[in-house]
């Protein structure tokens, strides 16, 4: 008889476990795989990117799949707790760029090392190579799992299996199967921090395969032609449409507005200059011929950008890139300018969930308890982790949010 019993033994599984041995309490993980912790290991490229500190609000902006719930776990533990956490059992950290917070290492393993050590220190036990196939369920309380060989009975059941992206890990969506066994509803599943794909020509011919963009608006187009989503960052045309930060980010909005558009195929478009406005552009063209009164447009458009750019939005806008600058159109002009402030392109989706970084959709969080990460239609049976409904952008975000829906589930186990 346990206290308690982990299902999945990964990011969020594995504070879960913790947070719920507390007190000498007796708690179980069973997990598939041969090891605890695959996708902290390979989180922020093999560094464990293992949370973010930025304030509340930013963190909750930064997660547009339900953010807003995490308001409750955050009351009872944040993403300073998570670094005290770390810090507090021998893991310096340090943080880069827009507040994510990496060992000092530079070694997930590291990170991971803190939570064995934490279980081992707690007496968990942990079942390897052992997959639950039933959740006990009687009179409305959950009782206990079974597995292939075992049965097993538990006073509380936290289920923290992951979604469906990176199945090689372990997330292959048996925490839906459990939920939907347990009575609850699962939101559509979708693919996000994901590669874009698209059958425009240019794409399909690989023209641009390989071009890497710095600091380029990427935005998901309305029915209207209006932006849904803008963001700022790198991107890159890979041979089957576009990949890099940006893309990622948008992915989850590609998928959004083919449903609200109800078609296959919807527009994206590129800023090249987003901190340029179309004026201030057309000075530093106007600038840069006048400097160079015999160049080649061509020549001086390579000034301004990489080569196949410039040689792609020739051929694209049919201009001539052999004219002399003396004789260039004021209509080629605001062409190239229009170009270069709003290149607009059809994709047609993304890649698969399986290919994700993230999974988008899970069980419904209506119907769980947000202050204590239980079940509302079954007692004593809590989810924590990307098996709800809840994701976010990468850059520690959605690591935090399964460490903190981890600690919170444990935590609300631990005092029943």
């Amino acid at each position: 008889m346990y206290d308690t019993i982990i299902i999945g033994g990964g990011v969020s599984g594995l504070m879960a476990a913790y947070a719920a041995s507390q007190n000498n309490k007796r708690v179980l993980i069973i997990e598939k795989n041969k090891n605890l912790g695959r996708k902290l290991l390979i989180s922020g490229g093999g560094r464990c990117n293992v949370t973010n500190r930025l304030p509340y609000t930013e963190i909750i902006k930064h997660i547009p799949g339900n953010g807003k719930f995490l308001y409750g776990p955050f009351s009872t533990f944040d993403n300073e707790s998570i670094i005290d956490f770390v810090e507090s059992r021998g893991v310096s950290l340090k943080e880069e760029d827009h507040g994510r917070m990496f060992p000092v290492s530079n070694q997930s393993k590291d990170v991971l090392n803190v939570f064995l050590n934490a279980l081992a220190e707690n007496k968990v036990d942990i079942k390897y190579h052992t997959a639950v196939t039933e959740l006990m369920i009687q009179d409305g309380r959950v009782t206990g799992v079974k597995t292939k060989d075992e049965t097993f009975a538990a006073g509380n059941i936290i289920i923290t299996t992951g979604g469906r992206s990176v199945p090689h890990t372990g997330s292959t969506g048996d925490g839906h199967t459990f939920a939907e066994s347990a009575g609850h509803t699962i939101t559509e599943l979708f693919p996000t921090e994901v590669p874009v794909t698209s059958d425009e020509s240019f794409i399909k011919d690989s023209t641009l395969k390989g071009l890497s963009l710095k600091n380029v608006g990427l935005s998901v187009l309305k029915k209207n032609g209006k932006p849904r989503i803008t963001h700022q960052m790198d991107m890159l045309f890979t041979h089957f449409g576009i990949s890099g930060p940006a893309a990622l980010r948008c992915s989850q909005f590609v998928y959004k507005e083919q449903k609200n558009q109800k078609k296959t195929h919807i527009d994206m478009m590129i800023d090249f200059y987003p901190d340029d406005s179309k004026g201030s552009l057309s000075e530093t063209f106007d600038k840069t011929v006048k400097e160079h009164p015999n160049r080649a447009l061509r020549n001086i458009l390579k000034s301004m950008m990489q080569d196949r750019l410039a040689e792609f939005m020739l051929e694209y806008l049919n201009i001539d890139g052999d004219a002399n600058s003396h004789h260039i159109k004021n209509e080629d002009k605001e062409k190239i300018i229009q170009f270069l402030k709003g290149f607009v392109f059809t994709v047609n989706g993304t890649q698969s969930i399986e290919k994700a970084f993230v999974t988008g959709g899970g069980v419904n969080l209506k119907e769980i308890s947000p202050q204590t990460m239980e079940s509302r239609l079954v007692k004593s049976l809590y989810f924590a982790g990307e098996v709800l409904d809840i994701h976010g952008y990468t850059g520690g975000y959605n690591i935090t949010s399964a460490l903190v829906t981890g600690y919170t589930a444990g935590n609300s186990a631990c005092r029943e």
